[in-house]
């Protein structure tokens, strides 16, 4: 049985999937297996999977109808075989000593996982080491509470949230088994599983070195316009409520809920205010006021005064508490003239 198993979802990947597939097959640590889970993908990319499986014996494909990321993840951990897990986006790839340093790093430490930080890189070639990476060392189960559980649970509003970035981390396939640890929605999904992951792991090793390299690529969906952003958002945050349940994790940070309400809410204006949603100005302010006065939301504008945010979003954090919405539409519309 292969060491680790890669997972990757593949959806119209057709221009990026060679470089991330040969970053993984040439890794210097070899004793692997590759998933590359087509889901549905209607370009060419699902033969070019194909192809990679026909040519390498550690490769091996499924192809199903379109679901989503979490339901792509969720295929590959039902066929992985490895001790370990591995996930990479199909955009991306990993430098040639990540498995390596990875699999050493966490049965030196005889851990359950191990991390790192990502590189962070621009289509121009531009290039940064993630601004808040944890610091290397060896994290016992309350230092992993408070490093990766507590931030995703309520620091969200800072100027360097924790991201939810699940490639950075080598993950016990046993502990996902045995806790029946999945993916669930199309938004924000990799967060959740690295909360409920690490409610129990007991011991994390995080080494220096950038291991994963991250495209910040313009056609990713974090940089489009979702039409049911709400509906998804609402989904993600009964999930997380779900999970401050079932591992008692209220006390921890009592203002959680207000800190991800208000993360949603702004990114739920910006996603509104998004170049490529084609309504009127006069149906984005709409649509941001009924989200900033719904029920959930506006208990948290109410009672919770944002802090920490950057310059734009304390403006329109201010503006939305104000109920200023006609003067944060105009804000948003002269933005993004100086964007066309």
């Amino acid at each position: 049985m292969p060491k680790i198993s890669v997972i990757v979802p593949v959806y119209k990947a057709e221009a990026f999937l060679e470089k991330c597939v040969n970053s993984i097959l040439e890794q210097r640590f070899e004793n692997l297996e590759l998933l590359l889970i087509d889901d549905g993908s209607p370009d060419g990319s699902g033969a070019l999977c194909d192809r990679f499986a026909a040519s390498d014996s550690r490769v091996r494909v499924f192809h199903k109808p379109n679901g989503g990321v979490s339901s792509a993840r969720n295929l590959g951990l039902q066929e992985a075989r490895g001790e370990f897990i591995a996930f990479a986006d199909a955009d991306d790839w990993l430098v040639p000593e990540a498995l390596e340093t990875f699999y050493y790093a966490v049965t030196a430490a005889g851990a359950d996982s191990a991390g790192s930080p990502h590189l962070h890189v621009l289509p121009q070639g531009k290039s940064w080491v993630e601004e808040n990476a944890l610091p290397p060392g060896t994290y016992g189960p309350e230092e992993i509470q408070s490093a990766i559980v507590d931030r995703l649970l309520g620091d969200r509003l800072g100027p360097a949230p924790l991201n939810g970035f699940i490639w950075r981390f080598l993950f016990s396939r046993s502990i996902i088994q045995e806790a029946h640890i999945t993916f669930e929605g199309a938004y924000l999904e990799d967060e959740l599983f690295l909360m409920e992951y690490f409610c129990h792991a007991k011991k994390l090793v995080i080494v220096e070195k950038p291991l994963y390299c991250y495209l910040d690529n313009p056609a990713s969906v974090t940089h489009r316009y979702m039409k049911d952003y709400m509906e998804v958002y609402r989904g993600f945050f009964r999930r997380k409520e779900e999970l401050v349940r079932r591992f008692d994790l209220e006390g921890r940070r009592p203002d959680w809920r207000e800190q991800t309400l208000w993360a949603g809410l702004l990114i739920a204006v910006g996603n509104e205010y998004a170049a490529g949603n084609p309504a009127s100005a006069a149906e984005k302010k709409r649509r941001v006021q009924a989200i900033a006065e719904s029920a959930d939301m506006a208990q948290a504008v109410a009672s919770f005064a944002p802090q920490g945010l950057s310059r734009n979003r304390q403006i329109a954090a201010a503006l939305l508490r104000k109920k200023r919405y006609g003067l944060l539409t105009l804000l948003y519309l002269i933005k993004n003239l100086g964007r066309s």
